[in-house]
């Protein structure tokens, strides 16, 4: 079968990628205990919509543009480290309790503002992070061929985004599990400051790859 190769190589290279500890990743779990199931799959879409323009602009060359303009990369990654950033001193300095934000459940999932919100928040923090800029345009560079049409690597790029949305929708299940988010929920304090820390060591990571 055409291209079968090139498929699976790129499904296994996303999925080992994907799967791996990021600032996706976090948030997706963050937005999983504090706030449950819907929100958590909601900001899963938004990572996939993050991903669908990295893909998008992959495959029309941009992104190639972009990693060989040393000061618009410069840019992105200053960009990316400050909203990572943002991000992490806002869990730090979170007083919400957890506990409280259960009861509330119910309501917020109702609350159409509060889903945008979540979109936006999984939309950027994908959108945001110069390595997944780095990460497409090696899979499209190196795996797919030149010869390779354009409609097929869209197929490809579309599998992409959905597998990425699949990858974290399951995640939002399991951690918004009653067993796990109880659990959660009883050191509400620690796993928000520890949510805070792990996004201020991407950031740090981002930063620390400008010098």
């Amino acid at each position: 079968m055409p291209y079968l190769h090139e498929f699976l190589m790129i499904t296994i290279v996303h999925l080992l990628a994907v799967m791996s500890p990021g600032p996706d990743f976090a948030i997706v779990i963050r937005q999983s205990i504090r706030f449950g199931r819907k929100t958590a799959i909601i900001t899963s879409l938004g990572i996939g919509a993050g991903i669908a323009v990295h893909v998008s602009y992959t495959l029309l060359g941009i992104g190639f543009l972009i990693t060989q303009s040393k000061p618009i990369f410069v840019a992105v990654q200053i960009i990316g480290a400050l909203y990572l950033t943002y991000l992490g001193i806002k869990l730090l300095l979170s007083k919400t309790n957890l506990d409280v934000q259960e009861e509330q459940l119910e309501s917020i999932q109702e609350d159409t503002r509060h889903h945008q919100k979540a979109f936006l928040l999984g939309f950027l923090t994908n959108i945001l992070n110069p390595k997944a800029a780095l990460f497409f345009l090696a899979i499209f560079t190196t795996i797919v061929s030149v010869n390779t049409p354009l409609a097929v690597q869209s197929i490809y790029g579309i599998w992409i985004v959905l597998s990425t949305m699949l990858w974290f929708s399951l995640v939002s299940f399991l951690f918004t599990r009653k067993s796990i988010r109880s659990k959660f929920i009883r050191y509400s304090v620690i796993f928000e400051r520890a949510m805070g820390i792990i996004l201020l060591a991407f950031a740090a990571r981002l930063a620390i790859a400008l010098i």
